[in-house]
């Protein structure tokens, strides 16, 4: 083949493509799934639930947007996850891509369809409640086994001490399980709130609060996905919790409301791994994240990306801690 003919075969293939690309982005069903993945992932049964289409159907359409580069998957231990994929930096319609995800995130979201959505979010949350119910005296047994309070203390303490934070007033943590970090937080803030929705867990972390002779912290049965009338922190902590929560990028939109202009979201996670036993015996609905899916998130979210840090691997399992400034403009 000579190079006059080798073109030719390169140019039908690009046109190929882009037609296959083109005819995917051409269906409104297919484009309303995209935008339902802007910040989440999804997995086949749970999209048919929020279009009310048949699986079959809905995994027709996946596959179509899949085959094109605008969907990717994430396995989840047995479960597929369906996520947007960003515009690849070698495709020849990159900005087509990018100028596509953009006008579609541009457009307000249909009242059904973010109905639809929460009712899967609150099925997931309804997962995790039921799960941690079981356990009145203490976080499951294998907790331990992942990430040991004592594998990041000294240094999610030395993060925080470093924060230029407008105030040192008021610090929230989001799901303080038995209290074992509020101590520390009421050394530091003129007053802590901590917020969880498990009421033995909060009944736990009361009695940590008492026992330490705590006054400064008040502890609250609240859900801190949901809209709260709280006042606006300088520092909110989020430790080992973000894997248990059924939407994780509308999670770090709910925590930047809770905070003050300047103020840092510091999270503590795990780093993506594969052990899918965690879901079963540590109710966790996420096998960790990627660095950037929590900046992605956070950008989303209006936070500045800040400090991180990485601890070393323990059973399979390596913990890193981010932080995020709600930017002051």
């Amino acid at each position: 083949m000579n190079n006059a003919a080798r073109l030719t075969a390169v140019d039908a293939s690009s046109s190929e493509q882009l037609a296959a690309f083109l005819k995917a982005a051409g269906d409104r069903l297919r484009l309303d799934i995209l935008r339902v993945l802007r910040s989440d992932s999804f997995g086949v049964l749970e999209l048919a639930q929020i279009f009310d289409v048949r699986q079959s159907g809905m995994s027709h359409h996946l596959k179509v947007l899949a085959n094109c580069g605008l969907v990717s998957t994430r396995r989840e231990g047995n479960s597929i996850f369906y996520r947007r994929s960003l515009a690849d930096a070698g495709s020849p319609w990159r900005q087509l891509h990018e100028q596509l995800l953009l006008e579609l995130d541009s457009l307000p979201m249909d009242a059904t369809l973010a109905e639809a959505i929460a009712l899967v979010h609150g099925q997931r949350a309804e997962m995790s409640r039921l799960f941690f119910a079981q356990f009145t005296d203490g976080t499951p047994a294998q907790q331990d086994l992942i990430a040991h309070f004592g594998l990041y203390r000294e240094p999610l303490l030395g993060l925080i001490d470093s924060l230029p934070l407008p105030a040192r007033e008021l610090a929230i943590e989001v799901g303080p399980g038995e209290g074992g970090f509020l101590p520390d937080l009421a050394s530091r803030f003129q007053r802590v709130m901590a917020l969880d929705n498990a009421p033995a867990m909060l009944e736990r972390a009361r009695q940590q609060c008492q026992e330490a002779g705590l006054g400064n912290v008040e502890c609250l049965l609240a859900d801190a996905l949901q809209p709260l009338e709280l006042p606006a922190a300088d520092c909110l902590v989020c430790n080992m919790v973000l894997h248990h929560m059924p939407a994780p990028g509308e999670a770090l939109k709910r925590f930047a409301e809770l905070l003050k202009p300047g103020g840092s979201l510091v999270l503590t996670e795990l780093c993506r791994h594969d052990q899918s036993w965690v879901r079963d015996t540590c109710g966790d609905l996420w096998l960790g994240f990627e660095q950037d899916d929590l900046i992605r998130w956070a950008g989303d979210a209006g936070l500045d990306t800040g400090a991180s840090l990485y601890l070393g691997l323990r059973n399979g399992f390596q913990i890193q801690l981010q932080q995020f400034t709600r930017a002051q403009r």
